[in-house]
């Protein structure tokens, strides 16, 4: 799939949950491999600050994310409208140190998502995939999220509230598609219990019973009620008996579940790509769930690319008869066994490595080892059926090396490996040459990498 962005721009304008001001919010379509970014248009030198999990700084009744001293807060709901979008590439252009609360909900973003459009772009999508269970518990709150394996994206989450009202809910989203009218319309919740502890923090400035669903729970004094609400600067209201007491009724049964669902959504937006696998959260909040996505952006800056997904009972896309149809070399130097995926920009072939290889009669008698210039040899045949692929009657053409560049060999190949090669155009394909880098695999490890350049011929 390829990323996307904005057909055109939009704007939203509110007040903020916590500082009480009023901020207008642009959103702006962005090139490719952007990511989320927001800029602080009110400041000298309008400062970008990337949306990222690492510049996460506070997540107390949100998320704020910061670059040095300048800050933007309670991003969570225009988060996770883009992540359901599926939208790759986005500017947020804001006048005040945080994004609009709106309705406490989603919902305005998602409208003026659709009212727009997306568009495609050039790019494949990077998806992040989870290739293995995957945890985090905080055991003083009870908080867990949990990321299993799977084809697709969804998530399931179970809230528990020690509250007569708010006992347990569970919520669940098997479709990002059905976020808008599943999901984005859960407003965000608050205890009356918890309005004086949070007003003293300096927070929500702007709540109000128009922007979030009040939870009353605990008996109060009418005058006591009366004071918060004069704390608040809202009308006086007389409450008898538990329940919800904002001026709109739920949007759902379970919408306070369904706004923590938004949440994780938006705080896991944070990793910089779409996830591939089922994520379980329980008891979630913007402290794990933000933690959470630190952990899955160590993975990825730990690695600059994932192992592609490599099942062996999968029909190949070409196999070795097709392979030799298409590449001249044979016996010992045909070095691609079969190519198990291709897109626009990328190929991923396989190479099994055994005991038999010719090579490793003298590299070396007593340690076999694949030499590193045919790992390179290895990358350039899967990278020149890439090129192939480009052109009709690819039968007719032979690719040659022109220059090789930024090799890297990590970890030893021996007889028994399975090498996993994922090649990808760094440049578009001009007058016959391309430029490309190279990834080689072992399991999830990168073994060796290369940048090089190809020219295609027809042959004589």
């Amino acid at each position: 799939m390829k990323q996307m962005t904005l057909k055109a721009p939009f704007s939203v304008h509110g007040k903020g949950l916590h500082s009480g001001l009023v901020i207008d919010a642009e959103f702006l379509p962005a090139p490719d491999n952007h990511g989320y970014k927001f800029q602080r248009v009110d400041l000298e030198d309008a400062p970008v600050i990337d949306a990222l999990a690492e510049n996460v700084v506070q997540t107390s009744r949100g998320t704020t994310i910061a670059r040095g001293e300048v800050t933007v807060s309670t991003i969570e709901h225009a988060m996770s409208a883009l992540y359901a979008a599926g939208i790759d590439n986005v500017l947020v252009k804001i006048n005040g140190p945080e994004m609009p609360i709106l309705d406490g909900s989603a919902k305005e973003f998602c409208e003026k998502i659709e009212e727009v459009g997306v568009v495609d772009q050039k790019s494949e999508k990077d998806y992040y995939i989870v290739k293995q269970k995957m945890e985090l518990r905080d055991d003083e709150t009870g908080s867990s999220i949990v990321v299993l394996p799977d084809s697709d994206f969804s998530v399931d989450v179970m809230i528990q509230f020690d509250s007569p009202v708010l006992p347990n809910q569970y919520a669940s989203l098997e479709c990002m598609e059905d976020f808008g009218k599943d999901v984005s319309a859960s407003r965000t919740f608050v205890f009356v219990r918890e309005i004086e502890p949070l007003v003293k923090h300096n927070l929500i400035k702007g709540g109000d019973l128009e922007n979030a669903v009040v939870i009353y729970d605990r008996a109060m004094e009418q005058s006591e009620l009366d004071r918060l609400a004069d704390i608040m600067g809202v009308e006086h209201k007389e409450v008898a008996e538990f329940g919800y007491i904002q001026s709109r009724p739920l949007v759902f049964p379970n919408e306070p579940a369904r706004h923590k669902l938004l949440d994780v959504l938006g705080d896991l937006a944070l990793i910089g790509r779409p996830i591939k696998g089922k994520v379980i959260a329980t008891r979630p909040g913007h402290a794990i769930n933000t933690k959470f996505a630190k952990k899955i952006r160590k993975d990825i800056k730990r690695q600059d690319i994932q192992a592609p997904l490599y099942d062996p009972n999968k029909e190949p896309l070409m196999d070795n008869n097709r392979i030799r149809e298409l590449l001249p070399h044979r016996y010992p130097f045909l070095l691609v066994d079969k190519i198990i995926e291709k897109g626009a920009n990328y190929i991923v072939g396989v190479k099994n490595i055994t005991a038999n290889e010719p090579f490793f009669t003298g590299h070396f008698p007593q340690e076999p080892v694949l030499p590193g210039v045919l790992q390179i040899e290895a990358m350039a045949q899967t990278g020149g059926l890439l090129v192939l692929s480009t052109v009709d009657e690819p039968e007719l053409y032979s690719t040659y090396f022109m220059k090789i560049d930024n090799v890297k060999f990590r970890q030893k190949v021996v007889p028994g490996d399975t090498l996993i090669f994922h090649i990808s155009f760094m440049t578009e394909l001009r007058r016959g040459c391309a430029v490309m880098k190279g990834y080689a695999f072992v399991g999830e490890k990168i073994v060796s990498e290369c940048e090089f350049m190809a020219q295609i011929i027809k042959n004589k």
